[in-house]
């Protein structure tokens, strides 16, 4: 046997224990879809209190479509112009279930929004004893989640 077969055969478990143990590492660091999901909301929520419209335009899908009429584009021209006028805007939210498919997930979550129009400020999503109760089905484009389609639960 010469030195390069010794080589190669001393060197199979360690290239074995390498790959083992980056799969591991990647399966530990690599996250969820529901990690992902809960990610979007909370990146979601951060972007509409910041009042940073691409940021939020970039957790919706360009295929948004809604029972409202709203697209992709109608929806951000809506934002848009509530940017304009609010301010101060605080948002709490739960998400209450995750179902996921495989290109698609169904989160039910209740929320409460809170801004400032001029001097007054007040509720425009939810009250103080029952949040909004909202159904959001997301597809995931590539390894990214993205909102496709808001409605509300009555």
């Amino acid at each position: 046997m010469g030195f390069g077969e010794r080589a190669v055969k001393k060197g199979y478990p360690v290239a074995l224990l390498v790959v083992i143990a980056l799969s591991l590492v990647a399966y530990v660091l690599w996250p969820t879809d529901e990690e992902r999901i809960r990610r979007l909301f909370r990146e979601g929520v951060g972007a509409a209190e910041s009042e940073d419209l691409d940021a939020l335009m970039s957790k919706v899908s360009f295929h948004y479509h809604d029972d409202y009429g709203l697209s992709y584009l109608t929806l951000k021209e809506n934002l848009r112009k509530q940017f304009e006028v609010l301010s101060d805007i605080r948002v709490e939210y739960e998400v209450l279930r995750i179902q996921i498919e495989k290109k698609t997930a169904t989160v039910e979550v209740g929320v409460r929004a809170i801004a400032t129009m001029g001097s007054e400020t007040g509720y425009i999503l939810g009250d103080i004893k029952t949040p909004l109760a909202l159904m959001v089905d997301l597809e995931k484009e590539r390894a990214k989640w993205l909102i496709a389609r808001i409605e509300k639960i009555e």
